[in-house]
């Protein structure tokens, strides 16, 4: 079933660009629908303003930001911070359109690889970065503090 005024994959109505301050409500909104325990503005504000390490990309559907995605390069590699999309807007291909954006801006910016956490419930997207070519190479128990369910540690290498 296609997505009421969604555009086909390659059309001029989406667009994936730098995150402002000016989206961080719209990011906020997205967060509180996705996360159990959601990021805060103030953080954010420092990713975008202090963090030089950050690089912050949203996802705008007919002007509207309904997909966002963060990433630290260091060095050589690109770690996934956090990536949502508005769950209205889910199963509409925008979640992998975002982490291409993030792949391409790395690879941009230098990176060679790429790695990320994924909570080990998160079927949804561990088989998108599956299909992206990450594959686990590690667990890391316990480690989101809200739920202590363990995280998948996934690598794309090279990128």
């Amino acid at each position: 079933m296609a997505l009421p005024g969604a555009p086909e994959a390659g059309s001029d109505e989406v667009v994936i660009r730098d995150m402002f301050l000016t989206d961080i409500d719209a990011v906020l909104e997205i967060e509180a629908a996705s996360f159990p325990t959601p990021w805060s503005r103030s953080a954010y504000h420092s990713e975008l303003l202090e963090n030089t390490f950050a690089t912050y990309l949203v996802l705008e559907l007919h002007g509207r930001v309904v997909a966002y995605g963060g990433m630290w390069l260091i060095l050589d590699e690109a770690h996934i911070t956090n990536v949502a999309v508005h769950p209205d807007f889910r199963g509409h291909y925008l979640g992998e359109r975002i982490m291409r954006g993030l792949m391409e801006r790395a690879r941009a910016l230098g990176a060679r690889r790429m790695t990320l956490e994924v909570r080990r419930s998160n079927l949804v997207a561990q088989r998108l970065y599956q299909k992206l070519g990450f594959v686990q190479l590690g667990v890391r128990k316990g480690y989101y503090t809200d739920t202590h369910e363990d995280a998948f540690i996934m690598w794309k290498d090279p990128l």
